[in-house]
C-alpha cells in the first residue's frame, strides 16, 4: 500500500484518512474483511425483506410515514423516491472537500457492515469517489437530524446515475455522462439501500474534521504572533515560566506558553522598557495570551476526542446488529457532534478577539511605548494600518456572531416525528467561516508585528522572529515605508498563515511547536 491509498475495514477510519481523502487524491479501497460484512449484513435484510411482518426502512414508508407497509413490487421505487424526494437542497454549492468527506464517511459506515447495503453498492461510492466525481450539493437542507439528510441524498443520487456532479476537470456536468466517461454503471436501489445512503452525521464530521486540523495550525500560529506582539511592545517574557503554567496544570496553556518562550528565545527586544515608569506587569492580551489560547487548546482536544468516537461509529438507522437483528435507534442524532462545533466557534472568536487588541495596541501610540501612530512611516500624511485594523476589528466582530450556538437552535420537522434536531451541518458551516476569519485576523497581527519589530531600532530580534521576518518578506509581504495599496500585502500575509509557513519559518529555528 502506498502513501495516497486509504483502505477501508469494518472499524471505522482516521482523521487523517479523511482529510487524505477530502483535500488530497488519495485512492480508497475497499478490505476483503469489509467486504464481507456488508455481504453478511445483506443476507439478513434478504431474509427481512421475504417476511410479511414490517421493518422500519425495508418494508415501510420513511419518518413520519413510518405506518405504511410497502408491498415487494414498490420496494425498489421506495428506495428511489426518497434518494430524489429528499435530494432538496438550496442555496450555494458547497466546497468539493467537504463533499468529498461526506461521502467518505458515508462509505465508511457502509463499510462496517451495520447498514445492510450490498457490496456493489460501498464499491459503486469508492469507485466515483476515486474517479474524482464530486456531486453537486447545496448549502442548506440539513437539520442534523436524521443526519444530513439532503446533503447526503444529492450523494445518493449521483450513485443512481441522476443530477449533476463535478469531474476531475472542475466542469460541472449531468452525472448520467460523468459515470458513463469512467466506466462506472449506475446502482438500482433496493431495500434499506435508499434509507442507509442518506441517514448519518457525516456532513458535520468531516467539517469537524477539517477543522480540527485547521485550527491546530491557528492555535500554533496565534502563539506565535503573540510572541511578536509581545517582543515588538517591549514586553517581559518571565509570564512565560514553566513554572508559574504548572501551578495552574492546564495542558493548552502550558503548550502555548512553551511556544511562545521558544519564539522568544535570544531575543533582545524583551524587558527593554522606554517609558518613565517601568511596567510592573503588561496588559491582559500580552500577559494572559497563554491562558487564552490555551483554553482554546483543550477545547480542540476535547472537539477531537469526539471526532474519534465518532469516526469509529456506525451512525446508520435501523442498524443490523451481529446477530442480525435489525433495530431502530438514534444514533443519527448529531447533538455530540453540533456541541464541538459550537464551542470551537466561542474559542475561536475568542483568540480572535485577543489577537486584534494587540494589534491595536501595537497602533496606538500612547501604549506602544515608543512606535509611531498607527506604524505609518509619517503620521498625518500616512495613516499606517489605521484601516488593516478596522478590517481585522470587522473579522472579530463577524466572529462573535458566529460564536452563537447553532446546537441550540432546534426546529421540528417531519410532521412532529423528528421533533428535536442538532442542527449540527449549520454548526459546521459557520465554523468554516470562523476558521476562515482567525486566519485573517492572526495575519493582521503578523502583519502589524512584523513592521512594529523593523520599525525599533538598536534591538536584535529572537532568531525565530528574524526567520519569520525574512520569510514574510521573501513571499511579497513589504514592510515599513510610506502608505501603499495595503490589501495585497493583507492578502499576502493570509496566504502565508493559511499555508503553514508562518510555523515553518519558526520550526526552521526551534523546531517542532506544540
Amino acid at each position: 500500500m502506498d502513501m495516497h491509498t486509504v483502505v477501508l475495514g469494518t472499524s471505522g477510519t482516521t482523521a487523517q484518512d479523511v482529510i487524505a481523502v477530502a483535500r488530497g487524491a488519495a485512492r480508497i479501497e475497499l478490505s476483503e474483511e469489509a467486504l464481507a460484512a456488508v455481504a453478511t449484513s445483506r443476507a439478513f435484510i434478504d431474509e427481512l425483506a421475504a417476511k410479511p411482518d414490517p421493518v422500519y426502512g425495508v418494508s415501510t414508508g420513511f419518518g413520519a410515514l413510518a405506518v405504511r407497509h410497502i408491498s415487494p413490487e414498490l420496494r425498489v421505487q421506495l428506495q428511489r423516491n426518497i434518494v430524489r424526494s429528499h435530494a432538496a437542497g438550496m442555496g450555494p454549492r458547497v466546497e468539493r472537500e467537504v463533499v468529498r468527506a461526506l461521502m467518505f464517511l458515508r462509505l465508511k459506515t457502509l463499510a462496517s457492515g451495520h447498514t445492510g447495503v450490498r457490496p456493489l453498492v460501498v464499491e459503486t461510492m469508492a469507485a466515483i469517489l476515486n474517479a474524482g466525481i464530486t456531486p453537486v450539493v447545496h448549502e442548506y437542507g440539513s437539520l442534523g437530524c436524521s443526519g444530513d439528510l439532503a446533503p447526503l441524498s444529492h450523494c445518493a443520487l449521483t450513485l443512481m446515475g441522476e443530477g449533476d456532479a463535478e469531474g476531475p476537470d472542475g466542469t460541472v456536468r449531468p452525472v448520467g455522462e460523468l459515470l458513463a466517461a469512467h466506466g462506472i454503471e449506475p446502482v438500482e436501489l433496493r431495500e434499506k439501500e435508499g434509507l442507509a445512503l442518506l441517514n448519518g452525521t457525516d456532513g458535520m464530521l468531516g467539517m469537524l474534521v477539517m477543522a480540527c486540523a485547521d485550527l491546530a495550525r491557528l492555535f500554533t500560529s496565534a502563539d506565535i504572533t503573540a510572541a511578536l506582539s509581545l517582543e515588538a511592545l517591549l514586553g517581559t517574557d518571565k509570564v512565560l515560566a514553566p513554572e508559574l503554567h504548572a501551578i495552574r496544570p492546564h495542558p493548552g496553556q502550558a503548550a502555548s506558553a512553551g511556544n511562545m518562550s521558544k519564539v522568544l528565545a535570544g531575543s533582545g527586544f524583551t524587558g527593554h522598557h522606554q517609558d518613565d515608569a517601568p511596567r510592573v506587569q503588561d496588559a491582559y492580551s500580552i500577559r494572559c495570551a497563554p491562558q487564552v489560547a490555551g483554553a482554546g487548546r483543550d477545547t480542540l482536544d476535547h472537539a477531537r476526542l469526539v471526532a474519534d468516537r465518532e469516526l469509529a461509529a456506525a451512525v446508520d438507522n435501523p442498524v443490523v446488529l451481529p446477530d442480525g437483528r435489525v433495530e431502530s435507534n438514534g444514533n443519527f442524532h448529531g447533538a455530540p457532534v453540533a456541541y464541538v462545533l459550537d464551542f470551537l466557534a466561542i474559542a475561536a472568536a475568542d483568540l480572535g478577539s485577543i489577537a486584534e487588541r494587540r494589534t491595536d495596541r501595537l497602533l496606538d501610540k500612547n501604549r506602544s511605548h515608543g512606535l509611531p501612530a498607527f506604524l505609518a512611516g509619517d503620521p498625518g500624511v500616512d495613516s499606517g494600518l489605521m484601516i488593516a485594523q478596522y478590517t481585522q476589528a470587522a473579522l472579530v466582530s463577524e466572529l462573535k456572531r458566529l460564536a452563537a450556538p447553532a446546537s441550540v437552535d432546534s426546529i421540528p420537522s417531519s410532521a412532529m416525528q423528528e421533533d428535536h434536531v442538532s442542527m449540527g451541518w449549520s454548526a459546521a458551516r459557520k465554523l468554516r467561516t470562523a476558521v476562515d476569519n482567525l486566519t485573517r485576523i492572526i495575519a493582521v497581527e503578523l502583519y502589524a508585528a512584523t513592521r512594529a519589530i523593523e520599525m525599533r531600532e538598536g534591538l536584535t530580534p529572537a532568531p525565530a522572529t528574524r526567520a519569520v521576518l525574512d520569510a514574510v518578506r521573501a513571499a511579497g509581504v513589504q514592510g515599513p515605508g510610506e502608505d501603499r495599496f495595503l490589501a495585497p500585502d493583507l492578502e499576502g500575509a493570509y496566504a502565508f498563515v493559511r499555508a503553514g509557513k508562518l510555523v515553518a519559518a519558526v520550526e526552521s529555528v526551534t523546531g517542532e511547536l506544540a
